[in-house]
């Protein structure tokens, strides 16, 4: 069992929630996926596969959670999703998966050497110009400064071919965009459902609004074609639009985003990201 005060568990039965909501990926890299151990993650992808959500960043040994979901798209293409995590995001060292232990891929650090290993893994296993997508639980909660090893490493694996989309995540509310070499960086995507409706800000934090984020990527060469930010609100545990106040509180955690990016008015309420092209 976890060495932490708060554990997550939710009964298998409401895996149907996740149907309905029609989920096809699920990235299993954080920092509650074991809180009720090795056998808790046994049933938790026992759970997801059986009800045909496909998984990444924890499996029954370091192969499987290495491997990426394979998101088929029209004809034979597919989106491949790889995911990891840092012990920044609070994963114990010993959470890792091995070749006969279950757990997370932990990435070691986020060095170049680290990038330069993900990025093989990489082209071993893409077909063509197949879309990337690294998903990444990484950092400390409540901050709104984006570490620059966070930076470096996304630029990396972007340099390297590795990643079309950067998905960072860990942070209970959203991190500034950016967009490098044409590619998609998502530093924080915050929370989109949690249990912390009813806890006060962190300072100026909010722990109620979130964000979807609908990106669209050009075909064959994966480039950032348009960004739209729907701003959401979670009361009673229900999402909705978030109201002026949760949207001045997102507007502000965005900034002027990253890299000379900015959000702009789109149709519905939405946010489109601007960028330098």
């Amino acid at each position: 069992m976890a060495r932490q005060g708060i554990h997550y568990r939710m009964h298998p039965a409401n895996v149907a929630c996740l149907n309905a909501a029609a989920i096809d990926c699920c990235n299993l890299a954080n920092n509650h996926v074991l809180d009720w151990g090795r056998a808790g993650l046994d049933e938790t992808l026992r759970t997801l596969h059986a009800a045909g959500v496909r998984t990444t960043g924890a499996g029954r040994n370091a192969d499987s959670a290495w491997a990426p979901a394979a998101l088929p798209l029209a004809g034979e293409r597919r989106v491949l999703v790889w995911g990891c995590a840092t012990e920044t995001s609070g994963v114990p060292a010993d959470w890792a998966a091995g070749p006969e232990r279950s757990g997370v891929a932990l990435l070691p650090d986020l060095s170049d050497a680290t990038a330069r290993r993900v990025a093989d893994q990489v082209k071993r296993l893409r077909r063509g110009d197949e879309h990337v997508i690294v998903s990444i639980h990484w950092g400390d909660n409540w901050v709104t400064d984006i570490p620059a090893e966070h930076r470096a490493f996304a630029h990396r694996l972007i340099e390297l071919g590795a990643a079309d989309i950067v998905h960072g995540h860990s942070s209970h509310h959203p991190l500034p965009v950016e967009v490098y070499r044409e590619r998609l960086v998502l530093y924080g995507c915050g929370d989109l459902v949690n249990d912390y409706e009813g806890i006060g800000p962190h300072g100026n934090l909010r722990s109620d609004v979130g964000c979807l984020y609908l990106a669209t990527l050009g075909v064959p060469d994966g480039a950032l074609r348009r960004l739209e930010i729907v701003p959401m609100q979670l009361r009673r545990f229900r999402l909705e639009r978030a109201d002026a106040a949760a949207r001045r509180s997102l507007l502000r955690l965005f900034g002027d985003g990253a890299a000379g990016s900015r959000l702009a008015p789109a149709a519905g309420g939405n946010w489109s990201l601007q960028w330098q092209r």
